[in-house]
C-alpha cells in the first residue's frame, strides 16, 4: 500500500511540473528542470526562505484557481 501511495504522490508531483509548462519552455531539457530545483532547494535554504513561499504560494494559488498553465507574473 504504501508504494501505491508514493507512487501516486510522484505521478501528482509530475503533474505539477507539466502544469507549470516547464517541460515545453525547456524543451524537454531534465538538466535545465533539475537545476531549477536545486536553485529552488537553495532559496529555501536561504534567508529567503519566508518570502519566497509567500510568493510561490500566492502564485501556485492564482495558477490553479486560473486552471493555466502559464506562468503567472
Amino acid at each position: 500500500m504504501k508504494r501505491r501511495e508514493r507512487t501516486r504522490h510522484l505521478i501528482e508531483l509530475g503533474g505539477l511540473v507539466a502544469k507549470s509548462g516547464l517541460i515545453e519552455l525547456t524543451d524537454d531539457d531534465r538538466a535545465v528542470i533539475f537545476g531549477l530545483l536545486l536553485e529552488s532547494a537553495a532559496i529555501l535554504r536561504s534567508d529567503q526562505r519566508e518570502n519566497s513561499i509567500l510568493v510561490w504560494r500566492r502564485r501556485g494559488k492564482r495558477g490553479f484557481e486560473a486552471g493555466q498553465a502559464t506562468p503567472l507574473a
